[in-house]
């Protein structure tokens, strides 16, 4: 009895060895897929691998593809390659008019080297912070050269220019710096008045633009006149060599009239000397004209109708 008890303890001892054994077998495997997993990086398009040992940087890897680090004592970060928009916090600037604005702009950015950017920034953040912190001292100091209507004017506005040439200073400033970085557009999306200045400001451009209405309407006005006084004189002008043309005409039809009458009455001198006391009548006697006259006078004999 002791002894088959002997023999069923020696089995078990060897199965539990042989259970031991292949769970032993059995985690080393999975160690070693996941040590192998783990030691694989996998670079994809568009982002850089920063391969860190102890804190410091390795190896970065830009290009896409599969890569490896050595588990447990490497880590691995991601950074972008890919063009990024930073929204800076909006701040307030004083013109060269002494007027307070309230300055709200943007910037796309990429990084460009990578080691310097960790070495210098540490972290995107960082770069981010120092990025706004230059566009800000450069908006502002170049702002402050302009007068408030240059800014908010868009005929008057050089907004295109200015970006530019806050762009090309972040960019060297950064350069300077080494931070690895570069800035491929600043704007100004916003320039507002702080809430106390808005409705003094509001007023004066409201001033400015019933000026600029009144001198189109003067400007109308005179444009006005001058077109009539141009439209009179010609008028005039016609009316003038119309008049002149009309006499002469006139002029040279009573000369031809009085060449016919001449030839027509010069061969009845008796009819014609009838004809032309006739027209006196006409022209000398209406109805309210009152003559007194002889009654044996010639004009009185032919009036009453008597001829000889």
């Amino acid at each position: 009895m002791s002894e088959e008890i002997f023999n069923e303890n020696e089995k078990q001892k060897k199965d539990l060895k042989k259970y031991v054994k292949a769970g032993v077998t059995l985690l080393v495997i999975i160690g070693i897929l996941l040590i192998g997993i783990n030691s694989i990086v996998i670079a994809k398009e568009g982002e850089y691998k920063v391969v860190r040992q102890f804190g410091d940087v390795v190896k970065i890897h830009e290009e896409p593809g599969l890569k490896f680090k050595i588990p447990l004592v490497q880590e691995v970060s991601t950074l972008s390659k890919k063009k990024m928009v930073y929204d800076v916090d909006e701040k307030e600037i004083t013109t060269l008019d002494k007027k307070r604005m309230i300055i709200d702009n943007y910037a796309i950015w990429s990084i460009t080297d990578p080691e310097n950017m960790i070495a210098n920034a540490r972290t995107e953040m960082n770069a981010e912070a120092r990025m706004g912190e230059f566009i800000f001292s450069i908006v502002r100091s170049e702002l402050g050269k302009m007068n408030f209507s240059e800014i908010i004017n868009e005929e008057e506005s050089s907004r295109g220019v200015l970006n530019e040439e806050i762009t090309a200073k972040v960019n060297e400033y950064l350069q300077r710096d080494n931070y690895g970085i570069v800035v491929d557009d600043v704007r100004i999306k916003r320039s507002d008045l702080p809430e106390e200045n808005e409705e003094a400001v509001f007023n004066q451009m409201i001033t400015d633009r019933e000026k600029i209405a009144q001198q189109y309407l003067s400007e109308g006005e005179a444009d006005k006149s001058r077109i009539r006084a141009e439209v009179d004189r010609e008028v005039q002008e016609m009316l003038s060599t119309a008049r002149a043309n009309a006499e002469k005409i006139r002029a040279e039809g009573e000369q031809e009239a009085a060449q016919i009458y001449n030839n027509a009455f010069s061969q009845d001198p008796e009819f014609y000397q009838l004809y032309r006391t006739l027209e006196s009548y006409k022209k000398t006697i209406d109805g309210e004209t009152t003559i007194i006259l002889p009654q044996d006078s010639p004009y009185a004999e032919l009036l009453l109708g008597y001829f000889e």
